[in-house]
């Protein structure tokens, strides 16, 4: 069965072809998803790397975590579900009603 696997810490210039061969060192490598901002596309300094079976995904973390690349000590662990969040965004800040908090009067008036 695969696990997926969380990557933190990674250098931001990191590309998920890096990611694939660095994994494929501990097994078979399903899926690499490298996180980027949506807007601007740079990379967010972590990634989510599937491998083919659990013992593939256990030796990945044996020897990639805490291993150096590019000056960053790598995290690596068994990914964690993602947690439910509510629907919808957040509301946006349009402060309070000024006629009854007083905040719309003018001075001198």
């Amino acid at each position: 069965m695969a696990t997926k696997l969380y990557v933190g810490n990674l250098p931001f210039n990191t590309t998920e072809n890096e990611l694939q061969e660095l994994f494929s060192q501990a097994g078979a490598v399903q899926e690499v998803m490298l996180m980027q901002d949506k807007f601007t596309g740079k990379s967010r300094g972590f990634a989510f790397v599937t491998m083919g079976s659990d013992a593939d995904a256990q030796k990945a973390i044996a020897e990639i975590n805490g291993k150096t690349l590019e000056g960053r000590a790598l995290t690596v662990n068994e990914a964690r579900p993602r947690e439910p969040r509510p629907p919808g965004g957040g509301g946006g800040g349009y402060g309070g009603d000024r006629r009854r908090d007083g905040g719309g009067q003018r001075r001198g008036r």
